[in-house]
């Protein structure tokens, strides 16, 4: 199997190894308590202010407070702390000090979430305000000027760690200056370590949290900057450690790992330079551009970090875009990976003003400064693969090979096209709304003509206005007369050697073959159904029949022998066809029978009457499950359809 090409590098990065050294070092030679006084004390000591020291060259901070923590929201935390609890205490003294806690819109969550927390807990009863950005990302430093006057605290962002955008510190550093502003500054500096150059000495920055694991240090290590002369409140107290300023034993095998990193930003010659950064970006954008010739990038790059790529692709959606990546080796995310399992469009790229699909749609691709040659040609090899597996045809002729209708799902959404591969012609199922863009580029690519949208629910008005998109009516006023096996009359289009049938008088369609102008062997029905037939539901397949037993689960360590039990067993990847050419590897030997969950109710009846055992894959175990339960309730019997949990994720872990 291919190692993976890892491209998320603004969720987390791998570890240096100088720093997995440093911090192995901390747990079994150098392990003692950095407060004790005794030599293995002592030792620890001089680590963790070796470490602080090189923070402090670093981050150019030579004065002001450098203290540990546990990453950058305990940071976040503390600076908000320490900025509300000095704001209350000027109200109370009858000082001036402004009513607003304003900060950017596009701030990582964090920050809105711990003003309003501390807001409401130390009950200083201030107003939180977003600052809104410009199409480019940046802050809106007109409207800046505007609110600066009632402005208490304000917090930005060095770099966004969605968009990649590098904000006008400069710029909103002049604003305050020129405002004679009093309030006080937050800047969130977690992108901007090894990226930006930094020189905290010289900004009027009062508060700049920092993580390690963005820049090669574990994770559950951090720092907080606070400038010289800045409120101060500890967010933990105690013992006294850090100075009193952050109390509980010291994290030494955290601290000595981020000393390594820092230390290795220090000396140089282990991070590439930001022209080696910006020359990096060119070839992925080149690479993502040739694969994808519609891109859409969501970020201007003269005003990005050299590490970050932004991007949509017209008539994929994010979760395609990442399948098909993951499939090929290739690890990015959809936005930031906190809320990435929230499927919500993104809230940085709405503050710019961007389409609704865009930000529903964009994927990030991020890398760190730790890379070499090699790994962007391989970077760039892979997404070629990709473009060149998005092309593979979704609307091919069934696998069955008998001339039947193509079924086709959207998985995730709701909808389903009817097909004939022969003719290019289709009838549109139940199709929500937000798909008429994607199933307009899907008749394009593949030369299909859409041949009527039909509905078999109660929402009329909206099938109505998608037949205007596509400038299609509804059942066809021509069509053919049949019987159906109990002899009632019926109306049908031919699809294929099938025919899509309409009962009068009764809801929903029927999918089956004809013979003698009467339809039998319905196989699949859309809306209401008769008894052991497959329903293809606005929202998925439902099967006939409840799951009598449990779901047959394979693990990944049990693969080796269950093929060597069953020699037969078909081994099927329902991932769909452009993930299977992007990269399949081979499952202890075995070569995988590609059968996309999209089309698996145009086969069900195969695999209801396949008498080998059935072991189901796709990326996360998620799709394959799915199938093994249509199946079960098709009539499938325990130990005949089984399912790879976790799927290849986990596979390839073991």
């Amino acid at each position: 199997m291919d190692a993976e090409i890892y491209l998320d590098a603004n969720a987390t990065s791998p570890v240096l190894p100088a720093a997995i050294a440093a911090a192995q070092a901390a747990l079994q030679e150098d392990f003692g308590n950095p407060s004790s006084s005794h030599g293995a004390g002592l030792r620890a000591r001089a680590i963790l202010d070796a470490a602080r020291a090189s923070a402090r060259r670093v981050l150019g901070a030579a004065i002001g407070r450098v203290l540990f923590t546990s990453g950058a929201t305990e940071g976040i935390q503390t600076a908000v702390l320490s900025a509300l609890c000095a704001l209350r205490e000027r109200r109370a003294a009858g000082l001036p000090c402004g009513e607003l806690l304003l900060y950017g819109a596009t701030e990582h969550k964090a920050v809105p979430e711990s003003l309003a927390h501390w807001n409401r807990i130390l009950g200083t009863g201030l107003t939180l305000q977003a600052l809104p950005v410009d199409a480019g990302g940046r802050h809106r430093l007109d409207l800046l000027r505007e609110l600066v006057p009632r402005t208490a605290f304000l917090c930005t962002m060095a770099a966004n760690n969605e968009s990649g955008v590098v904000s006008d510190l400069d710029g909103i550093a002049a604003v305050l200056e020129q405002t004679d502003s009093p309030a006080l500054w937050m800047v969130d500096c977690v992108q901007a370590l090894g990226k930006l150059p930094l020189q905290l000495d010289r900004t009027r920055i009062d508060y700049a949290p920092f993580s390690g694991h963005k820049l090669y240090a574990p994770k559950g290590i951090g720092l907080l900057y606070v400038r010289a002369g800045a409120p101060f409140t500890p967010l933990v107290c105690g013992g006294g450690q850090e100075a009193g300023q952050r109390s509980g034993t010291e994290n030494m095998a955290g601290i000595a790992a981020f000393g390594a990193v820092l230390q290795a930003l220090e000396e140089g010659g282990t991070f590439r330079s930001h022209a080696d950064m910006l020359a990096a970006r060119e070839r992925l954008a080149g690479a993502l551009r040739d694969a994808f010739p519609a891109i859409e990038f969501n970020a201007p790059f003269e005003q990005a970090l050299p590490t970050t790529l932004n991007f949509a692709v017209p008539g994929c959606t994010s979760k395609e875009l990442l399948d098909l990546f993951d499939a090929a080796g290739i690890r990015v995310s959809a936005g930031s990976a906190c809320s990435a399992a929230k499927s919500a469009p993104s809230y940085v790229l709405q503050a710019m003003g961007l389409s609704d699909w865009r930000c529903a749609n964009a994927v990030r691709l991020s890398f760190g400064p730790l890379f070499d040659a090699a790994f962007i040609d391989e970077a760039c090899r892979r997404l070629a693969r990709c473009g060149e597996a998005l092309r593979q045809p979704v609307l091919s002729a069934s696998r069955c090979g008998d001339g039947r209708a193509g079924v086709y799902q959207f998985v995730g959404d709701e909808g389903w096209l009817v097909f004939d591969p022969d003719r290019r012609e289709c009838v549109a199922i139940d199709l929500a709304p937000g798909l008429a863009d994607r199933v307009a580029a899907m008749m394009r690519q593949h030369g299909y003509r859409l041949r009527a949208v039909l509905g078999t629910g109660p929402d009329e008005e909206a099938v109505t206005a998608l037949r205007a998109q596509f400038d299609v009516g509804g059942w066809p006023a021509y069509c053919d007369a049949v019987r159906m096996d109990d002899g009632a009359p019926a109306e049908a289009i031919r699809v294929g050697r099938e025919m899509l049938v309409r009962r009068p008088g009764q809801p929903g369609y029927l999918l089956g073959s004809l013979e003698d102008g009467v339809v039998r062997q319905v196989r699949l029905a859309f809306g209401a159904a008769p008894a052991q037939v497959l329903v293809c539901a606005p929202a998925g397949i439902r099967a006939p029949a409840q799951v009598a037993h449990e779901t047959s689960t394979l693990r990944a360590a049990q693969l080796a022998r269950f093929f060597d039990e069953h020699p037969d067993a078909l081994l099927i990847d329902v991932r769909e066809a452009c993930e299977h050419a992007a990269g399949t590897p081979m499952l202890h030997g075995r070569a995988a029978y590609n059968l996309p969950l999209s089309r698996l109710a145009e086969h069900a009846s195969w695999l209801h009457g396949e008498a080998r055992p059935l072991v189901f894959f796709c990326r996360s175990g998620n799709r394959s499950l799915k199938a093994v339960q249509v199946l079960q309730g098709l009539g499938v019997g325990a130990g005949q359809a089984w399912h790879l949990a976790g799927g290849l994720a986990l596979y390839r872990a073991e």
